[in-house]
């Protein structure tokens, strides 16, 4: 497995991060130890969580991914083996069962931290992220940015010394952003460089051939500040492996089960979807394949968050990182782009 440099750390994560966050909802513990064992044994040492995990989020289920984890970390022993991520809430998502409505305040932050560690069984976080941002912005497949300034939001200086404070006493190593603008990543490496704080390593924002939005204004940031990407979605909620095109979807797939989970369900990304599957099958490519090792291929990427619900999917999934795309597939990629122009926000 083909490791990179997370930001300008002195850590090599994984090509491939396994995400977690159906562990809880649609994977039992004993199935979230299976893909660990299975994932790890194949060169992924990088996993990532969230404290409002597993997905769609309830009260009921919160914090159990965490937990999953925490408890096969507790009986591996391998905690120094990997790099283990995790996310504090921003607010709203209709989270007001989570301190009563999260913010990325000091108090926020230093709670969510020292929970996340209990359920992790853990002294210290590798990666903690704010999982998207505390004010208006244009992120979860919002488009058309309308200011509001009379808006109150916790000052990002806030949200940053509060990390400073935790990564100080050792309970986290670094900080990452997510769902996060160009504007927002810009502020946080100023007040990092201004008050000597943490400097965000990475960015966790969706990616794949449905939403390549990324690149318009934060792929150059990604490598002038060495603030890689953690892709995610590099599936597009399983619609680009071609299982959601026919008249009856799987039965327990991820957009069969949740309705939420409707960003790339609309006709121009159902259309696109084909062409990149037929495009894979011509090339005798899987449409998992193709759409994976695409974003393996992107120079502005430090891993690729790939998660799966079977271990035949995870097997597929961590299959691409030992795929190399040629020439001809690359431009073929980028001809059916220019006919379907980000068809997905």
């Amino acid at each position: 497995m083909e490791t990179r440099k997370l930001g300008n750390t002195d850590l090599d994560v994984s090509l491939i991060c396994l995400g977690t966050m159906t562990w809880g909802e649609q994977n039992t513990e004993v199935e979230a130890f299976e893909q660990l064992d299975f994932a790890t044994a194949q060169g992924v040492n990088f996993i990532d969580a969230a404290e409002m995990y597993p997905v769609p989020p309830r009260a009921e289920t919160q914090g159990l991914t965490e937990t999953y984890l925490g408890n096969w970390l507790a009986r591996r022993g391998r905690r120094d083996d990997l790099v283990i991520a995790s996310k504090v809430a921003g607010p709203g998502n209709g989270l007001s069962y989570l301190r009563r409505g999260p913010r990325l305040t000091r108090e926020h932050i230093r709670q969510a931290c020292e929970a996340s560690l209990k359920r992790l069984q853990t002294d210290y976080i590798d990666l903690y992220q704010v999982h998207w941002p505390d004010r208006v912005a244009n992120f979860f497949g919002k488009l058309g940015y309308q200011h509001k300034p009379d808006e109150h939001f916790t000052p990002i200086e806030e949200t940053l010394g509060a990390l400073d404070e935790l990564v100080r006493e050792g309970k986290i190593r670094h900080v990452g952003l997510s769902n996060e603008t160009p504007w927002g990543t810009m502020e946080y490496l100023r007040l990092s460089r201004e008050n000597e704080w943490p400097r965000p390593v990475s960015i966790q924002n969706p990616y794949n051939l449905l939403n390549r939005s990324f690149e318009v204004g934060l792929a150059e940031v990604a490598h002038r500040e060495q603030v890689g990407l953690l892709a995610y979605s590099p599936l597009a909620f399983g619609m680009l492996s071609g299982k959601y095109l026919g008249d009856v979807w799987p039965e327990k797939g991820r957009l069969t089960l949740f309705e939420r989970f409707s960003r790339y369900t609309g006709p121009r990304g159902m259309e696109a979807t084909r062409a990149y599957v037929d495009l894979a099958k011509g090339h005798g490519l899987s449409p998992v394949q193709l759409a994976l090792a695409y974003v393996n291929s992107r120079s502005f990427v430090t891993s690729n968050i790939i998660g799966a619900t079977t271990m035949g999917q995870l097997r597929e999934n961590l299959g691409s990182a030992s795929i190399k795309l040629d020439d001809e597939v690359l431009e073929s990629i980028e001809k059916l782009h220019q006919t379907y122009t980000y068809p997905c926000p």
